[in-house]
């Protein structure tokens, strides 16, 4: 009989196909109802490095209210809480790495230091190939001075990679495609944990 031995741990592995059916068995894209009366909708698509649709991919949002406070024990301050609104939401990649959501535009936030965030919602990307999840922001195309004066917005130099950060109007729906890598790579952050 051979002695045992410890086994050490592996080496992180890539998102593997088990998690498109594990965690996507409910669909959590309406935060509101459609009909909900501040309910805005974001459509996106997720490319790939060579442009290609990203067809298996899962997309999560975190994002404050429309008074900025998130329903989270941690944010105490003394704005409005909706109770139903849990401010969280993930959306499969269908119909060509298509995504969307139904949500309200969220209120400023204040930062790690304490000045004011423009109105965001914050992005995950999880998709086969990747080690850990990748994080961006959608900021809001009619919050010109907000998004001028955003401190992280505001951090990154090149004003094209900037740009990716921002949705498009389309007319009744905000567009937001994410672009994982290449000529046209949206701007993504480095994560805290």
């Amino acid at each position: 009989m051979m002695p045992t031995s410890k086994l050490d741990l592996t080496p992180s592995q890539t998102v593997g196909p088990f998690f498109h059916d594990a965690l996507l068995a409910e669909d959590r894209s309406e935060l509101v109802p459609p009909e909900h009366p501040e309910a805005i909708r974001i459509e996106g698509t997720i490319y790939d490095g060579a442009g290609e649709v990203v067809t298996d991919a899962m997309v999560e949002i975190w994002q404050a209210n429309g008074a900025g406070r998130y329903n989270d024990p941690a944010d105490d301050r003394a704005l409005p809480l909706d109770e139903s609104f849990s401010g969280f939401g993930r959306s499969k990649t269908v119909d060509g790495g298509r995504f969307s959501f139904t949500t309200v535009k969220p209120g400023p936030v204040p930062g790690p230091d304490g000045r004011m965030q423009a109105p965001h919602i914050m992005v995950s990307v999880f998709a086969r190939g990747l080690l850990k999840r990748v994080v961006t922001r959608i900021y809001f195309p009619d919050e010109g001075e907000a998004n001028a004066a955003d401190p992280v917005l505001s951090s990154i130099e090149d004003p094209e990679l900037r740009e990716t950060l921002i949705a498009h109007d389309e007319g009744g729906r905000l567009r937001f495609d994410i672009h994982m890598q290449g000529d046209r790579q949206t701007a993504f952050f480095r994560c805290q944990r």
